[in-house]
């Protein structure tokens, strides 16, 4: 699924999600969404989540 889209994204869903500090490697982190953080429909760079970790990152991955 592409992890752009806001309606794609559901809380309680498995995501891969890239931080801020692994933007330059690409590095992706697991989680399951606790928020939504953007507010726009689409991102160009997937859409800003905050996990039930604490993480906050873009969705590039979303897991069935």
């Amino acid at each position: 699924m592409d992890g752009r889209k806001r309606e794609n994204i559901k809380p309680g869903q498995h995501v891969s999600i890239v931080l801020k500090r692994d933007q330059s490697t690409g590095r992706l982190s697991d989680g399951i969404v606790e928020r939504i953080l953007t507010n726009s429909s689409h991102h160009p760079h997937g859409i800003k989540v905050k996990l039930v970790s604490g993480d906050v990152g873009r969705v590039k991955e979303i897991h069935d």
